[in-house]
């Protein structure tokens, strides 16, 4: 019995020694985790995420550029967990086979948006809702905040009006107001802004309204030059002003007709010159001729409207037209003699009477004449004189007659049409007498007076002046005139400026 029980003894000791080997052999099997923490979308590293597993192993965190490493992870299954604050927890599984086994995982974290808060209501600052009388050119401005600092606020914009059903739409703004330009007279726009932090649905403002000032009765019209094209600017008395053609046009000789409510002008299409209408603030411009403007230089041509402001006088070349407002009913009214061509034209306000500028092809050589309405001639007021001449305009009661002269003679044989001292005449048909208003007005040395017009009492003179180098800026002026003719003043109304009507 003794010897059985010994055996029995020796047998269940070797079946304990042979089970303990066996769980240091498993224990010494293991391997090793690897890995890195992004931000989901942008594969930027996270640093310091917490990487714990069950069961338990090594606790380590992710370094500066999100990688991690847990060694000596004993061979089996594994639940792998990635935290941070901010970013919600993720699991990954995770199976070492085998000894020195390397496993890789990546884990991209997403932002926790359980906590953050959504962006308050904007509010619309400026204008206040239902303002009135804004200008043209409106600052925009709202206010929203986000307690989450982090949160980058981007705005939506939507503008609408009570005009058409044109929509104005500017995104992703990141400032809290916006300029808004180009508006129209008369009109009321309806804004509304929203906000978004990029997390939750954005959030929409109340709708505020205001309205632009009504059309203003400017009585000044003149040009200036903005990226090497012509446009035409509105103004009033004060030097209020608004630009009233869009200056990606070449736009010029603004011409104010208050019977017919219209603003008429020469515009350059297709190489060709027209004229062309539109309202009193740039709007519904409408193209009037079908046969062109046309003569030695477009810049020096000009037209005129028939005081009921149902017709135009024009020029193509040596023909003299008249056409209705609305581009029917062209007639021939005069033919210039063979050799000369009509640069300019004007229509007596009691329309018995039209004067007229001629000219060879270079622009010299020029008459200036009164013919009736069926093209006899009835008066010349200049012929047989050297240098250029022009700027024709008839008093309201007809008696007098402006026009400028070049007194120096000069012809510009390049091209340039360049003029040294041209000034403004005034003739009178019942005196019979010729008046140099600028001589008479200390007219600058050096300086050229174009484009006269009589003021619509007659008691200015309203016209450029420049200095004759042909390059420098252009100023509009007027003169005040007297019975004597003698000791006038002049005074400067608009600076940049060209080409002036003024009605």
């Amino acid at each position: 019995m003794k010897t059985i029980f010994r055996i029995l003894s020796i047998l269940l000791f070797s079946i304990f020694l042979v089970s303990c080997n066996e769980d240091l052999i498993d224990q010494a099997q293991s391997g090793t985790l690897r890995g890195k923490v992004v931000k989901r979308g942008t594969n930027v590293p996270i640093e310091n995420v917490k990487i714990f597993t069950a069961p338990t192993t090594e606790t380590v965190f992710s370094k500066a550029d999100g990688t991690f490493e847990i060694p000596n992870m004993p061979v089996g299954n594994y639940s792998v967990k990635a935290e941070l604050s901010g970013y919600l927890t993720t699991f990954q599984a995770v199976n070492i086979q085998k000894k020195d086994q390397i496993v890789t995982v990546a884990f991209e974290l997403d932002d926790d948006n359980s906590l953050n808060t959504a962006p308050t209501t904007p509010q619309l600052l400026s204008p206040t809702d239902n303002s009135v009388n804004q200008p043209l050119t409106v600052e925009l401005t709202w206010n929203s905040t986000d307690p989450d600092t982090d949160d980058v606020l981007k705005y939506n914009l939507t503008i609408k009006n009570n005009l058409d059903t044109n929509v104005i739409q500017v995104n992703d703004l990141t400032t809290n107001h916006y300029t808004l330009s180009n508006l129209k007279f008369g009109v009321s726009y309806f804004w509304q802004v929203s906000v978004s932090d990029g997390i939750h649905s954005a959030v929409l403002s109340a709708i505020s309204k205001f309205t632009t000032n009504t059309v203003p009765m400017n009585r000044y019209h003149y040009v200036q030059k903005q990226n090497g094209n012509l446009f035409i600017v509105s103004s009033n008395e004060l030097g209020v002003n608004f630009q009233f053609t869009n200056s990606s046009y070449n736009s010029w000789r603004p011409r104010k007709n208050n019977n017919a409510g219209l603003i008429a002008f020469l515009r350059t299409e297709g190489g060709n010159t027209h004229i062309y209408t539109a309202n009193p603030d740039g709007s519904n411009v409408f193209k009037v001729t079908t046969v062109p403007v046309a003569g030695f230089n477009n810049n020096e041509m000009d037209f005129s409207w028939s005081t009921n402001g149902q017709e135009f006088l024009y020029a193509n070349f040596n023909k003299l037209y008249r056409i209705n407002k609305d581009g029917s009913g062209l007639n021939l009214v005069y033919t210039a003699p063979s050799g000369t061509m009509i640069s300019e034209c004007d229509w007596s306000y009691d329309g018995s009477k039209i004067a007229l500028k001629t000219n060879n092809v270079n622009g010299y050589n020029t008459q200036i004449y009164i013919i009736d309405m069926l093209g006899n001639t009835l008066k010349t007021i200049l012929s047989g004189t050297l240098g250029a001449s022009g700027g024709l305009n008839f008093s309201v009661d007809g008696n007098r007659l402006l026009y400028t002269r070049d007194v120096s003679g000069f012809e510009d044989g390049s091209g340039n049409y360049r003029q040294l001292d041209t000034r403004i005449f005034v003739y009178d048909f019942i005196a019979n007498a010729t008046y140099d208003v600028s001589n008479e007005s200390d007219k600058p040395q050096g300086t050229n007076d174009l484009d006269p017009r009589f003021s619509p009492n007659n008691a200015q003179i309203i016209y450029t002046n420049t200095s004759n180098d042909n390059i420098s800026p252009r100023n509009v002026e007027v003169i005040d005139l007297n019975s004597s003719m003698t000791d006038m003043t002049r005074t400067v109304l608009f600076t940049n400026a060209e080409m002036p009507d003024y009605e």
